[in-house]
């Protein structure tokens, strides 16, 4: 059993994704990396979508699908 547990997997997948969010402001949707190492705003209005961490980001409006 523990040779079982020590396997891992050939190509480990990774953690960060590609999100679809939509602006709470205009409506306007936008492809976002879940990892923005710089504040995203939005593309019409010029809003806050997400705020840099250092890590994951902070999402500041609402995810309408997670890209994989």
């Amino acid at each position: 059993m523990s040779k079982q547990k020590k396997i891992k997997e050939l190509i480990p997948q990774p953690n960060s994704r590609f999100l679809r969010v939509k602006c709470l402001k205009c409506g306007n949707t936008q492809v976002v990396f879940g990892c923005a190492a710089q504040d995203v705003e939005c593309l019409v209005c010029g809003k806050t979508l997400l705020q840099s961490t250092g890590g994951k980001a902070r999402i500041l409006t609402k995810i309408i699908e997670v890209l994989s």
